[in-house]
């Protein structure tokens, strides 16, 4: 049985082979995008059990996503094919220092999810469910998944982890802010950006951030916030460590912040203190930017430690 569950939509991503607006494109490498199954490789390259549940088109392209999230070690046997919908597709649009997309996935497969896609069975031994902002804005029924899945959490003692993720182009002018802090409230477990901290709760201070998403209730909440190349601080109700950013050569950032989750929810399995969760899921995260794609770069527990240890890898 999976120690953590992640529940989200993944599509197929189109990455162009060159450096260009996508009108001069015309080559493309297929990989595959979703903050959940991001993660749920993250552990898994790790050497942990994690099991992704979600809706693919029972199409060419959904046999591919499950074929690649499963052979990362992924338990993906909860993904449901959607014979009357598509799987849905990114497009990546690199330059020099920066990475666009624009998403093809209105009424994907993944959208159609509903809380009758999820088994009681994988919670019952489970640890930690993991969700993001983006899952509950694809669609009500979406939303409905992601609180039935809350429901089973509470119900089985899982431990709620949760990233906003904000995707402003889901929203389509709605305001979800009030939603996302909704679910950041039922977190035990909480990773934002700095800008997501400052967007949802006008601040990004640990005490103040404590505040206001408890409302002053002295509760068992660990917040992570990540600043990119600033690096982050984490904070529990007793501590807050500061963590440097890890060194890399960024190649595409895409993908870090999952990692930097991934690998902090291992520690967290581990039994680890707040310093070396943080220090892991630093060290992860920069490693995620040093190649092209979203988990390419995610380091297994080998890597991992010899980064964490300062220890150079001899390839010669």
């Amino acid at each position: 049985m999976a120690e953590v569950i992640t529940i989200g939509e993944t599509m197929v991503c189109f990455s162009p082979d060159s450096l260009s607006p996508l009108r001069y494109v015309n080559r493309y490498h297929t990989r595959i995008a979703g903050a959940e199954s991001n993660l749920a490789v993250g552990l898994a390259k790790l050497g942990h059990r994690a099991a992704w549940i979600s809706r693919l088109g029972d199409d060419e392209f959904g046999r591919y996503v499950q074929n690649v999230v499963r052979a990362e070690g992924v338990d993906a046997e909860s993904v449901h094919f959607d014979v009357k919908r598509p799987t849905g597709v990114m497009f990546k649009e690199k330059s020099c220092g920066e990475t666009a997309v624009y998403y093809y996935r209105k009424n994907s497969a993944a959208a159609a999810m509903s809380p009758a896609d999820l088994n009681e069975e994988d919670f019952r031994d489970a640890s930690i469910l993991h969700l993001t902002g983006i899952t509950p804005v694809l669609s009500p029924s979406c939303r409905d998944t992601v609180f039935y899945a809350l429901d089973l959490a509470e119900r089985f003692g899982l431990d709620v982890s949760f990233d906003p993720n904000i995707r402003r182009k889901l929203w389509e002018g709605e305001d979800y802010s009030p939603l996302l802090r909704e679910l950041c409230g039922r977190s035990r477990y909480l990773f934002m950006g700095k800008d997501e901290a400052a967007a949802l709760y006008g601040t990004t201070e640990p005490e103040e951030l404590f505040k206001r998403i408890s409302g002053g209730a002295d509760v068992e909440r660990t917040i992570v916030v990540k600043d990119g190349a600033n690096g982050a601080w984490a904070a529990d109700r007793a501590q807050k460590v500061r963590l440097k950013p890890a060194a890399c050569r960024c190649v595409d950032p895409i993908g870090a912040g999952d990692a930097f989750d991934a690998a902090f929810l291992a520690g967290v399995l581990e039994g680890k203190d707040l310093w070396d969760c943080g220090r892991m899921g630093a060290v992860a995260g920069a490693m995620a930017t040093e190649t092209d794609g979203d988990t390419e770069g995610y380091p297994d527990r080998s890597k991992l430690e010899r980064r964490l240890n300062n220890q150079e890898e001899i390839y010669r």
